[in-house]
């Protein structure tokens, strides 16, 4: 959705958000020894978020650690919210996209020109598929492109008088699809809201027709729509159940209301309920300026927005257990690796509490670094988080409770918590499962470092379904770095696998066999000259221009000295 009717322009008050606790004393409750699932940074997405040039810089887009990316397609025409000239074509921003770590769905409706849409033919539509699909064929030097969108909001923005019904049409234009391109995944049905019935009669028709989407999207736009993710997730897959479809990934690519969009504390309530309840990738919604990572940037400046996904960015690990108190809700990360829990929370006012369980450990003291985002809205720029405290705190069976005193409502915290000594300055290791995974899968085992690794890195054909893992990090100086990758090879024989970084030429990466699938504890070295900063190293059975890797190999993590 990108308009702006007047009935949803609210002033950040009443319901934009909901009206925090009176009372003082809530506590946000955080188990570190409870894991959710591996960090993949689930709401760092944008609808419309990277344009070309430096609109945005792509040293603003690193920290954010975008997961996914909804952009318009080759030839877009669309001029959303008072645009001159369309922006944002996902075929050419798909590098810097990559570069960036993120994968993007186009959205094939957005070739219009007017949105809501105008209706030509159907011997209109469809040549305009044929020749966005064809373009993506062409496109063989370009990876992370993972679904199209067939429509957006068909709910109010489907002529069914002119089309037909939508479920026909999707039908009709995802076996059209599917005759041009076997490979990239489909994606849909991207209602403007959640609707039990409407889910009902598209997955029948899709099933029956044999027309499923591999990713089920939808959107979350309403000023409570956080509080109903978890209802309407556990609807789909209940659906999902009674119609005999095997379950598929959740996309929520349009997500939080125009009032709610600059409120740092509401992006934390979506954090949380996303990671909470398996949402697979989630996108902040373009209601205003396109190319500004959705309003985290004004001229290319932080807003005080952008902090809070700063610090959900600088997660790694796993998502561990939060439980809200009222409105006080959190999101937290634990990374055994360096021995930090990573807490952003918001939401309530006064003066309130987070309680950190499972410190053990950390040792029998803790060093406690408080931040505040602040709350500048969506044009005036913030060029650092907010100091508030940092203290030493001593560890008591395992746990400590944290006073967060005159919390602001619309307010983000982070609350960071290390060992008193030994931490590194610098991130040196890099979980697999926590990378951009493309064309693989993430699994779990005990004797992975941090309990995950990435596996099935089987595809080689082509830029649709080659498979890679792609680490974006960050290094102090501008050095040659020695590189231990852990690794599992069972096939019986030496794997290889291709290693560039930075856009540069292909090394190779040779995998000598181990005892067993999933069992970690093998490593191989590699010599890789990074600059100082932000670089980008992928791990490839397949890519562009590499010859395809031999044999097959899991990826535990990476190790930068």
């Amino acid at each position: 959705m990108r308009y702006r009717p007047a009935v949803l322009l609210l002033v950040l008050a009443g319901l934009a958000v909901p009206s925090p606790a009176q009372a003082a004393g809530n506590t946000l409750t955080v188990n570190v020894g409870t894991v959710v699932r591996p960090v993949t940074h689930v709401a760092s997405g944008g609808l419309y978020a990277v344009d070309t040039g430096t609109k945005p810089p792509l040293e603003q887009m690193y920290p954010l650690r975008l997961n996914h990316l909804t952009q318009p397609p080759p030839g877009v025409q669309q001029l959303g919210n008072g645009a001159t000239t369309p922006c944002c074509d996902g075929a050419l921003v798909a590098g810097k996209v990559t570069s960036g770590g993120a994968q993007q769905f186009w959205r094939l409706p957005d070739i219009y020109k007017d949105f809501p849409y105008k209706w030509v033919s159907w011997t209109d539509w469809e040549s305009k598929v044929r020749t966005m699909v064809q373009t993506r064929l062409n496109a063989t030097t370009t990876t992370n492109v993972d679904g199209y969108e067939l429509w957006n909001e068909p709910d109010w923005t489907w002529n069914t008088s002119a089309a037909g019904t939508f479920n026909a049409g999707w039908t009709r234009t995802h076996r059209l699809i599917r005759t041009l391109d076997t490979v990239t995944p489909i994606v849909g049905p991207s209602h403007s809201i959640y609707n039990h019935d409407w889910m009902v009669s598209f997955l029948t028709n899709a099933r029956d027709t044999g027309t499923l989407p591999d990713v089920i999207v939808w959107h979350e736009l309403d000023n409570d729509s956080y509080l109903n993710v978890q209802a309407h997730v556990a609807d789909y897959r209940a659906i999902e159940s009674s119609l005999g479809i095997s379950a598929r990934p959740i996309s929520i690519n349009e997500y939080a209301s125009p009032s709610q969009v600059d409120i740092p504390s509401v992006a934390v309530h979506y954090m949380a309920v996303f990671e909470r309840h398996g949402i697979r990738s989630a996108e902040r919604a373009y209601w205003y300026e396109a190319g500004t990572l959705n309003g985290l940037l004004y001229n290319n400046a932080p807003t005080s927005s952008y902090w809070t996904y700063k610090w959900y960015g600088d997660m790694a690990g796993n998502i561990v257990q939060t439980v809200p108190g009222s409105w006080l809700e959190g999101v937290a990360a634990y990374d055994s690796t360096r021995k930090v829990v990573n807490v952003v929370l918001g939401g309530d006012s006064g003066d309130n509490t987070v309680r950190v369980n499972g410190l053990g450990a950390l040792g029998s003291q803790v060093r406690v670094t408080l931040s505040r985002s602040g709350t500048t809205g969506r044009t005036t720029s913030q060029s650092a988080p907010i100091a508030v405290s940092s203290a030493t705190y001593t560890v008591s069976s395992g746990s400590i409770s944290v006073p967060v005193t005159g919390m602001h409502a619309w307010d983000s915290y982070q609350l960071l918590i290390t060992p008193t000594s030994g931490v590194p300055t610098w991130q040196q290791r890099y979980e697999a499962e926590n990378a951009t995974v493309v064309n693989a899968n993430r699994f779990s085992s005990g004797s992975a470092s941090n309990g995950g690794y990435v596996g099935q890195i089987d595809g080689s054909a082509n830029p649709r379904n080659q498979s890679f893992v792609d680490f974006l990090v960050n290094v102090p100086t501008a050095r040659s770095y020695t590189m231990t990758i852990g690794y599992a090879n069972a096939t019986g024989a030496t794997a290889t696998h291709g290693l560039a970084y930075n856009g540069g030429g292909w090394q190779t990466i040779s995998y000598p066999p181990t005892a067993a699938w999933g069992v970690f504890g093998s490593t191989v070295n590699a010599t890789v000259t990074l600059k100082a900063g932000w670089n980008l190293i992928r791990l490839a059975k397949g890519s562009p221009n590499l010859t395809a890797g031999t044999g097959y190999a899991e990826l535990d993590y990476i190790n930068l000295a």
